[in-house]
């Protein structure tokens, strides 16, 4: 029989607990759904008011993984679903996680998740850039926060303030509160960037996508900019065989990481993160924290 448990007042049904979704740690369901319940508080701000996808990972890693931007079947007539139109589908919606019952809800389906740069009230408006630095073997983390120190630099120079976390995969995602811009202006300029930094420092940076030329590079992605694309959320697990999130970072973790240091994480060092620095990425929920891209009027 499935338990029903109760949540902040919703009625859920939670499955299949004891089974191992993450094998190189024995990590189960049920502790992938009390993590989501003890970082609750830090993620929820992040995806609420955005639409967000699922990559469902049901049988592990190793299992069948399928990318969804539509509600599931049978989703609770109380998760909050908004209009997201597309030339496919003009009627489409897609979930929207912003309280514990739908984390809680969502996170049953053993998911990633992933959302775009702006809010369900301004479909195609940006209030944060990101960049998603992916290496390419041999590069490593070392490279990862060469990149991520000198973008944080370039950006800096224009008046933006980044912020790092791990990707939970190979890389970083550097993220930056912004006013809200459209989408293709925040997309040219992030190309602009990635651009100058593969001219600044081309045995380090690529900003092209084609594989033949990533081997010892870091490829500035910057195309998770545009409306359509979503990068994974803060504090999401990733579909790897241990249970990795993507973990915000401080900058002095980023510099230890260029020397060599540590910076992957999985679900059990989260609540100490937490414990011990809060949300390092609160600054892109406050509006006072946005910036304004070079060229933009006041």
């Amino acid at each position: 029989m499935t338990p029903i448990t109760e949540v902040a007042g919703r009625r859920l049904a939670l499955s299949n607990l004891d089974k191992v979704i993450h094998p190189v740690t024995g990590t189960t369901k049920g502790e992938i759904l009390h993590y989501y319940a003890t970082v609750a508080e830090a993620l929820v701000p992040h995806t609420a008011n955005r639409p967000v996808s699922f990559l469902r990972y049901p049988d592990g890693p190793d299992g069948q993984l399928f990318f969804t931007k539509n509600p599931p079947p049978g989703t609770p007539s109380w998760v909050r679903t908004v209009p997201v139109p597309h030339s496919d589908d003009p009627r489409a919606r897609q979930v929207v996680v912003e309280d514990l019952p739908s984390l809680m809800w969502a996170a049953n389906l053993v998911v990633e998740f992933h959302t775009p740069q702006w809010q369900a009230d301004a479909p195609a408006v940006a209030d944060r850039m990101v960049f998603d630095l992916d290496p390419g073997a041999p590069a490593g983390v070392p490279e990862c926060c060469r990149a991520a120190l000198w973008l944080r630099e370039r950006l800096a120079a224009d008046g933006l303030a980044a912020y790092a976390k791990t990707s939970g995969s190979k890389g970083l995602h550097l993220l930056v509160p912004l006013e809200p811009t459209p989408s293709e202006e925040v997309s040219a300029y992030a190309r602009g960037l990635a651009v100058e930094g593969e001219a600044e420092l081309p045995q380090l940076m690529l900003h092209r996508m084609k594989r033949s030329l990533r081997p010892g590079k870091v490829f500035v992605d910057h195309s998770q900019n545009a409306a359509a694309k979503t990068t994974a959320a803060a504090y999401t697990l990733r579909a790897r065989p241990e249970p990795a999130a993507s973990t915000p970072v401080t900058w002095e973790e980023v510099e230890h990481g260029r020397e060599g240091g540590k910076l992957a994480f999985v679900l059990g060092d989260i609540a100490d993160r937490l414990a011990r620095h809060g949300d390092l990425l609160a600054p892109l929920l406050d509006p006072g924290r946005a910036g304004r891209l070079p060229g933009k009027a006041g």
